[in-house]
């Protein structure tokens, strides 16, 4: 399996496009083929480790990691990922709980996965550093699935009074080699920075800079994986094939669901639910894509008004790409948590509220063909700010994130300009001497 950019370059290899992040000229890394599954290579006694297995390894095949897929599939794919009935009156819907990580959101597994394969390829005296820019949740997922290695160091930029309480304490209470800096600017500014870094030639040579972002091609493919268990569930349990409904910001999440599709995973329709950020909805209305500011909403890991993945959308052939998207402002996410709070008793957070609305919203007709299956993408302790006063009660952390509220925080202050972000490098990454053979 080769790689190449959505701006044209040589064909790369899976691991070299892990180190880059970025591909050569600002494009993104994309296979240069997606392969096809058969539904008798996924049997239904496979744990969700083992399809991973199966998924993901002809993307590793002939590749430096191909040897330690197994154990980077054990090391990302270890905690249950349950698929629910919020409401029985709705049987219909069903909620894919991605939240019961050690982050209390769907990145801990892509994030693992993607430490774990930069830990294997990087080594103690001469370490890859890891930059990503994060609204909300995969700052913490990257810090947490860093801290201890040896191979990697992490630079998380987070935009100052745009996350939640809990989300910046988590984005801050990680050990070495994570370094947290709270940037004067919204998340389009933190991604901004990032883009600036990758195309510093010397810069990205002395750091050795990579990416966690879903930019990173090993980032998003895992994410393929447990929205094929899912599927695979529904579909021989109910015999017709589900539907998906994703909330999607940077619209990673979004294109692993395509990915999975047209890898022959019975998975039907699939709608890219969004916030009040209109990006994505103006294209799928329109034609037009129309990158614009980005605008705070109550799900703010969703809020990004130039999604860097539709790149790599827009090189899909057209029906691997046939998509939906559904918008859902402020008003209509506290409604549906209320509303179904009151109903059921089933707590959603702001951004998989999005996904629940863009359920109801679907035709009648539509909603009773198939099962559909919500992304229910972060635990809602990790919101209770915004969500605690919608139901009227507090939210009980899980077992994970209770571990989190106790640790200490540390942060940096960072200006958005590449001078500064240099300076921060420089500062908290001396780099060793075989480091700085790549300056």
């Amino acid at each position: 399996m080769k790689y190449v950019s959505t701006r044209g370059s040589q064909p790369a290899r899976l691991s070299e496009a892990i180190c880059q992040g970025s591909a050569p000229g600002g494009g993104l890394f994309i296979p240069q083929s997606l392969p096809r599954m058969t539904l008798e290579d996924l049997g239904p006694d496979l744990s969700l480790a083992s399809l991973a297995e199966r998924l993901l390894g002809p993307f590793f095949e002939d590749d430096a990691l191909e040897a330690h897929l197994p154990s980077l599939c054990a090391g990302a794919f270890d905690f249950p990922v349950p698929l629910t009935i919020p409401d029985p009156a709705r049987p219909g819907l069903r909620a894919l709980e991605l939240f019961h990580g050690p982050t209390g959101a769907f990145k801990d597994f892509g994030t693992r996965f993607l430490m774990g394969a930069l830990d294997h390829l990087g080594a103690e005296d001469d370490p890859f550093t890891v930059l990503v820019a994060t609204s909300g949740d995969t700052g913490g997922a990257a810090a947490q699935a860093a801290e201890g290695r040896k191979g990697v160091r992490l630079a998380v930029l987070y935009p100052k009074g745009r996350v939640s309480r809990f989300q910046e304490h988590q984005l801050t209470c990680w050990n070495d080699p994570v370094r947290a800096y709270r940037v004067s600017g919204d998340f389009d500014a933190c991604q901004a920075l990032v883009k600036q870094a990758f195309a510093d030639n010397a810069l990205v040579r002395r750091f050795r800079l990579t990416s966690a972002n879903s930019i990173n091609i090993v980032r998003l493919l895992p994410q393929m994986v447990y929205l094929a268990d899912a599927a695979l569930k529904a579909w021989r349990a109910s015999g017709t094939v589900p539907g998906l409904i994703i909330p999607s910001g940077n619209l990673g999440h979004g294109l692993a669901a395509l990915y999975a599709r047209s890898m022959g995973l019975p998975i039907g329709p699939v709608v890219i639910a969004t916030n009040a950020n209109a990006t994505l909805h103006e294209w799928n209305q329109t034609g037009v894509y129309r990158p614009r500011p980005s605008i705070a909403t109550v799900a703010n890991a969703m809020d990004i008004g130039t999604p860097s993945n539709f790149e790599r959308l827009d090189h899909l052939a057209s029906d691997q790409r046939a998509i939906s998207v559904e918008l859902v402002n402020d008003d209509a996410i506290r409604a549906r948590i209320r509303n179904d709070f009151e109903r059921t008793g089933y707590i959603w957070c702001p951004h998989s509220a999005i996904a629940a609305e863009a359920w109801h919203r679907l035709p009648e007709a539509a909603r009773e063909q198939r099962v559909w299956i919500a992304a229910a993408t972060a635990h809602p302790y990790k919101f209770a700010d915004i969500v605690e006063p919608l139901i009227g009660q507090a939210i009980e952390p899980s077992t994970p994130l209770k571990a989190v509220i106790s640790r200490p925080s540390r942060v940096d202050e960072l200006a958005a300009n590449a001078d500064a972000l240099a300076a921060a490098l420089a500062a908290a990454f001396p780099y060793t001497q075989t480091a700085a053979g790549h300056a």
